[in-house]
This record gives structure tokens, C-alpha cells and sequence, in this order.
């Protein structure tokens, strides 16, 4: 499989998370932040969450600091979208992007699927493309009741080492969500299997994402 880089070739990045949800670019691109933390020292993360409420908050702040130890600089910002209503007040998100616009010049952008079938999900997304028009945008996925995993394009292989630091930090960040049948190490290990399956990952872990334009 021929592999090519994420933005310069070498030297720190510019990264821009995007998450509609406190667990969301955790869950979709976690492992991925911590390899390339590693493997780019100095690299700057703007970290932007939509939807939360006050424990919620509380527990993105910890989990973004604790994915994020290893950039050279990190800002989190943790808005109160009402959650599952995003399509309804997508003015106001609109703005907030047209905010976060005249803030960040990145070299990358993770956020969710167009096809994400979760509305707020499908917002962010569409707002991304909208917005940020000369990027390289990386989409990734969440597992969840609609199904609707999909089938990525760009795989990021990852340590096993890192892959279970992903999850571990997951399950600890977010305990609010323990009680949903879904939110557990074996999801989150499952679908990094599959992935490190698909795209014969040295350790059998990856993390995988839609690319939909890519120059090289």
C-alpha cells in the first residue's frame, strides 16, 4: 500500500479538530492525534467542541488536555449548542465557523462525515467544507446505533501501544457516557481492528477517514 503524509513533509502542523459531541474527535481521530503529537514535535491543535452542557464540559476539558499533552501549543474551545438541534440554529454555528475562520490558517482539519447520519454530525461537516474551501479536510467516523460506517479511504495505522491509549483515555474522560451499551473498549477496539485489517497495519491497529481532495 503506498503511503503519503498529512500536510508538509516535515516540521510542526496546524491542526484544526472540529467535534459536534465532548467525545467525538476522541473517538474519530484520537490515536491519530497522539501519533502525530509524537511524530511532529511543536505542532499547534485548535480544539473545537459544539455541543456540551457543565459536566459535559468538565469532561472535554480533561480528556483535550490529556489527548493534547504533546502539542507545542493547544486551545480548547468548549461551546453550548443545544445538542441534536444543530440543524436549527445552523445561523449561529455558521457564524461561530466564520469566527473560527479568521483564528486559524491549519495545514489539516478533522471532522465528521458528510454521510454521518446523526443531524449534528452531518451539520458540522457540511459547515467544514463550506468554510474551509483550500484545506485538506480528514473526516473521520463514530460508531453508533444508525450504522452507517462507511468505507474510508485514508488509514492511519497506529501502535498497539497507542491504539489502547486511545481507548483508556476515552473510558476515562467520559464517564457521564458509561452507561450507554455501545460506549466500551470493545466498540472502540473493534473498529480499530477492522480498520488496521483493511489497511494491513503493521500491529493490526488503525484508525481510518474519508479524503475527498487531496493534492499531492
Amino acid at each position: 500500500m503506498l503511503g503519503v503524509r498529512l500536510g508538509p513533509a516535515e516540521g510542526a502542523l496546524t491542526v484544526l479538530c472540529l467535534g459536534a459531541h465532548c467525545d467525538d474527535i476522541e473517538i474519530g481521530a484520537g490515536g491519530t492525534l497522539l501519533r502525530l503529537l509524537s511524530e511532529r514535535p511543536g505542532s499547534a491543535v485548535h480544539w473545537v467542541v459544539f455541543a456540551s452542557s457543565p459536566e459535559r464540559e468538565r469532561e472535554a476539558r480533561a480528556s483535550a488536555a490529556a489527548f493534547l499533552a504533546g502539542a507545542g501549543r493547544a486551545s480548547v474551545v468548549v461551546r453550548s449548542f443545544r445538542e441534536s438541534y444543530f440543524p436549527w440554529v445552523g445561523d449561529t454555528i455558521k457564524d461561530e465557523f466564520e469566527r473560527i475562520k479568521r483564528e486559524v490558517d491549519p495545514d489539516l482539519v478533522f471532522t465528521h462525515r458528510l454521510e454521518d447520519r446523526h443531524q449534528d454530525h452531518r451539520l458540522i461537516a457540511e459547515l467544514t467544507w463550506n468554510t474551509f474551501r483550500n484545506h485538506l479536510v480528514v473526516e473521520y467516523e463514530i460508531p453508533k446505533y444508525e450504522g452507517d460506517l462507511g468505507a474510508p479511504n485514508f488509514f492511519f495505522p497506529l501502535s498497539a501501544g497507542v491504539a489502547r491509549r486511545k481507548v483508556e483515555l476515552i473510558l476515562k474522560h467520559f464517564p457521564s457516557q458509561a452507561g450507554r451499551g455501545w460506549f466500551r473498549a470493545e466498540t472502540f477496539e473493534a473498529v480499530l481492528r477492522l480498520r488496521g485489517v483493511e489497511c494491513n497495519a503493521a500491529e493490526g491497529w488503525a484508525e481510518a477517514f474519508t479524503v475527498r481532495k487531496a493534492v499531492v
